[in-house]
């Protein structure tokens, strides 16, 4: 359901952003590279396996790909998917790690692209979607198998790189991404302000993922 709101939203905003009689380009690109990642902690639990107060997220791999239409002024629109293999762990006064995950990332994005009519163009891109935490599979403290469903949650994104071409219709990109995804909120008590009144302060948990990346580009359409 996500996936699909997702892709119908960008091609919305496709549609809207880029006016028909505009000249228009299209990129597919291909994206491979390593991401860093970190997970979220909180309060101490006492499991029998030991105690944790923090589920980690392994840095890993990462393969992916995105589409995009970009104006003649180098303004861009499009979609973009990342796949990150990981794991998840838990620490704290212990260590276990549970078992191997995918995070799967999917992103509409706005951006912009410097010096279009080049061979070579730094671009910026800023995008909103979701983050799924993939299904771990583990065996418990008893030894019987175990299974745990990722969340998926809102995130956004921003990137920045370099694309360089070496023809009309083919080129190379490098770049970095950072992702931070929003997991949870908890209470940290009350604010009281003579004017606002008073209101609950919550602690925001977010799981932050920096990616570096390159991959090639293949530019088609247009004149």
């Amino acid at each position: 359901m996500i996936r699909r709101a997702l892709v119908g939203a960008m091609l919305m905003v496709a549609a809207v952003a880029v006016p028909a009689s505009a000249q228009v380009k299209f990129e597919a690109s291909f994206l491979f590279g390593y991401t860093f990642s970190e997970g979220v902690s909180g309060d101490a639990v006492i499991t029998p396996s030991g105690t944790f107060n923090s589920v980690d997220v392994k840095s890993g791999g990462a393969l992916g790909f995105s589409v995009g239409v970009v104006a003649h002024n180098g303004g861009e629109v499009g979609f973009v998917y990342s796949r990150q293999m990981s794991q998840l762990s838990l620490s704290g006064l212990n260590q276990k790690d549970l078992g191997d995950m995918n995070i799967d990332s999917y992103h509409g994005y706005i951006g912009y692209n410097f010096m279009y009519d080049t061979k070579m163009n730094p671009y910026i891109q800023i995008g909103f979607g979701a983050t799924d935490y993939g299904q771990v599979n583990y065996t418990n403290f008893a030894g019987a198998p175990g299974a745990i469903n990722g969340p998926a949650r809102f995130s956004a994104n921003i990137a920045a790189g370099v694309k360089f071409f070496v023809n009309d219709h083919f080129g190379f990109r490098a770049g970095a991404v950072y992702t931070p995804t929003y997991i949870s909120s908890t209470a940290e008590g009350w604010w009281c302000d003579p004017y606002w009144g008073c209101y609950l302060v919550g602690d925001n948990k977010y799981s932050n993922q920096f990616q570096l990346q390159g991959g090639f580009t293949v530019r088609f359409g247009g004149k």
